[in-house]
């Protein structure tokens, strides 16, 4: 164990822009910065000078943040071959950014110097030289990354290490190898990255990661356990291929399992908020098994291991989920038991008998309700609904009498347009409202709401973020049964609620209803407390 401090090196608005389906705006790159400086990373590392139109916006927006803590990064590479350094345009973008800190590239593996540069392995050695020398020269802090350096090292032990000590003689304020393939295991990585520190005593050693052999969390840390004290990476693992190595498991993992220190330990607690930040700024669907901040990483579904963690939480769990920002979850299945649903109704605030005859009912129930194709895991509020009905006697607030859905087309726009009638019924008032929507669903929604939103207003706060259809047994055809689940949000909470039916329309009226439902308990439940 040891308490020396590591720096966290951000690369998600870069490196991570480079992974599928992944795109920042300028708006999008300046909160992710806000964000990444209030959680303490070190270094964010904002993007390539002259690569794109936005990378330039965002530097040129940069110089207006007052940032607590991180230094900005911009990155690019060496200078051109046979090109003066205070010449080549690439270098001149760089100094242009107008960031305290500049991240530049060379190449390592004679692989590349000889056939991709198409130059010789001693101007190679000239050009990483003079461009770190020229950077300081200009009063910048300099990280010096050593491309493919693994492959490099693999190919050519002593060419790998003298484009080190090129970077080294040009005054480089960190050397950062690079497992660029990622495709290097945990014993040869953690070899080499000791050989490096070893020899280069006197310089700092920063290790950059990525995850194509599924490793990168595990080879970055074996660097740090080498005497790297920098490590680079990505928030929830962005970057090309199979993503760089992922900072939402590498630093709780430095923290409360290595004895490390890093400057994002305070704010520990908003990790998978931070997580999440990030997802929603790419609209990006979040990974609920990501180690620590994914929904799933305290979650419970057997019965024996729910009745386990109801003793002791140690039992199942080896974090107390609190520290990284998440919780303890109960996902309610067919093999769910008591201590299941008694954590579930504990979780949603519910002190539940576990002994009585009502419990044995409901468990019955349950499992008949899974049987048919109710599936609880990801329709939480679903849930909720059916243990306050089943074990409270509650209902909703309002009863349906009547829905109807026709579906026809606007004969002036040309377009298809569906209509929805709702009769309900609140108190002693019947309601019966008429609205339109571009399809059945959204028309039931919108007739629905209609209806309830002049005695629940807050339901106007809600919004639909998913909806899933999945046709169970689809060999049955027409007969299939149909799974609708449907993701609300209000702004502050999401839930999950569910419906099956034979008719999809039905089906997805049933998860509709829950999901206003569930809304309207909601603020119920805050206005009684």
């Amino acid at each position: 164990m040891s308490s020396t401090n590591i720096l966290i090196y951000d690369t998600t608005l870069r490196d991570g822009s480079q992974a599928e389906g992944v795109s920042f705006t300028v708006a999008a790159k300046m909160r992710v910065a806000a964000k990444l400086d209030q959680f303490g990373v070190d270094y964010i590392e904002g993007g390539w000078p002259g690569s794109n139109p936005r990378d330039m916006a965002f530097f040129e927006k940069s110089k207006e943040m007052e940032l607590s803590h991180a230094r900005i990064a911009a990155f690019g590479s060496t200078r051109r071959a046979k090109t003066p350094v205070e010449d080549d345009a690439q270098v001149k973008l760089l100094l242009e950014a107008n960031t305290p800190v500049v991240t530049i590239f060379g190449k390592t593996w004679l692989l590349h110097v000889t056939d991709v540069l198409r130059t010789t392995p001693e101007e190679n050695l000239l050009m990483i030289e003079d461009t770190v020398r020229y950077l300081k020269e200009q009063g910048k802090e300099v990280v010096y990354d050593a491309e493919h350096f693994f492959d490099g090292y693999t190919d050519n032990p002593e060419y790998a290490m003298s484009t080190l000590e090129a970077a080294h003689r040009g005054g480089a304020d960190f050397l950062t190898l690079c497992e660029t393939n990622g495709g290097k295991l945990v014993t040869p990585f953690r070899e080499i990255t000791d050989r490096v520190v070893k020899e280069f005593s006197d310089s700092k050693i920063g290790v950059h990661c990525h995850n194509d052999a599924g490793v990168g969390v595990a080879v970055s840390q074996a660097g740090i356990e080498a005497g790297a004290v920098m490590v680079q990476g990505t928030m929830n693992g962005y970057g090309e291929r199979n993503g760089n190595a992922n900072l939402t498991t590498i630093i709780p993992n430095l923290e409360l399992k290595m004895g490390y220190n890093t400057n994002c330990y305070e704010h520990l607690a908003k990790l998978r908020d931070l997580s999440l930040f990030i997802d929603d700024a790419t609209n990006l669907r979040p990974d609920i098994r990501s180690p620590y901040v994914g929904a799933a990483s305290f979650a419970h579904k057997g019965g024996v291991h729910a009745d386990a963690a109801s003793k002791s939480t140690r039992s199942y769990e080896h974090i107390d989920p609190s520290l990284v920002g998440n919780r303890t979850r109960v996902l309610v299945s067919d093999m769910s038991g008591r201590s299941s649903i008694m954590m579930k109704a504990k979780e949603m605030g519910m002190d539940v008998d576990g002994r009585s005859p009502e419990m044995k009912s409901f468990l019955e129930e349950l499992k008949q309700l899974e049987f048919k194709g109710y599936e609880y895991e990801s329709a939480d509020a679903s849930f909720d609904l059916l243990l306050r009905r089943f074990l409270r006697g509650e209902d909703t607030e309002f009863k349906v009498l009547r829905y109807h859905v026709g579906v026809g087309n606007d004969i002036e726009q040309g377009n298809p347009v569906s209509e929805a009638s709702v009769k309900l019924k609140i108190g002693d008032e019947i309601r019966h409202t008429v609205a339109e929507g571009n399809g059945p669903v959204s028309a039931l929604d919108h007739s629905l709401r209609k209806a309830l939103v002049q005695d629940f207003p807050t339901i106007a706060e809600v919004r639909l973020i998913d909806f899933k259809v999945r046709i169970l047994e689809s060999n049955l055809g027409t007969d299939a049964i149909t799974r609708v689940h449907i993701e609300s949000t209000d702004g502050e909470q999401t839930w999950g609620t569910i419906g099956v039916s034979d008719n999809v329309i039905t089906a997805s009226w049933e998860a509709l209803v829950d999901s206003v439902s569930y809304k309207i308990l909601l603020g119920t439940d805050s206005s009684s407390s």
